[in-house]
């Protein structure tokens, strides 16, 4: 995609895609799964929105998902992203690689940092809950200096796609 404006990022759906996922991402350019998407049909149902760019995390074993990357690189528009499932992965420092966001998954846990001038950002779980940890996804607004960042809590009741 060359220029997209907003980046839905979601991650560890785990066979769930809940209907409050998709409105939350109604509308955005681009969508980066960070793994453990569970069932293909998550990323038929994300790709209805836009385009999608997904990574294989540690539960996508079946063999539809051997299709799927270990990490991508997508550059989209002035944000050059590394998407990987578990960032501990992460064997080189994305800065020298001209990176600028690095999208993980794995731990349920939603959250951001900046290091070393990277923007690394975990949009937690959209799929089942786990723990008492939030359901949620995030959006990056890339029209804004510095980029804008919104995490979604997802609700745990209503309907499931």
């Amino acid at each position: 995609m060359q220029n997209p404006r907003r980046i839905g990022l979601i991650s560890d759906t785990h066979g769930l895609l809940r209907e409050a996922a998709i409105a939350a991402m109604r509308g955005v350019d681009l969508i980066l799964h960070a793994g453990d998407v569970g069932h293909p049909e998550i990323l038929e149902k994300l790709k209805a929105l836009a385009p999608v760019v997904a990574v294989r995390g540690n539960i996508d074993t079946a063999p539809w998902a051997k299709e799927l990357p270990e990490s991508a690189i997508v550059q989209a528009g002035p944000a050059k992203c590394l998407i990987l499932h578990d960032l501990h992965a992460l064997d080189h420092n994305p800065k020298t690689a001209g990176i600028r966001c690095v999208v993980s998954g794995h731990s349920h846990q939603p959250g951001s940092l900046v290091r070393d001038g990277v923007l690394y950002i975990n949009p937690g779980s959209a799929g089942p809950r786990r723990f008492n940890l939030p359901i949620s996804l995030a959006l990056l607004d890339l029209q804004v200096d510095p980029w804008g960042l919104e995490f979604v809590e997802l609700s745990d009741a209503g309907k499931h796609s």
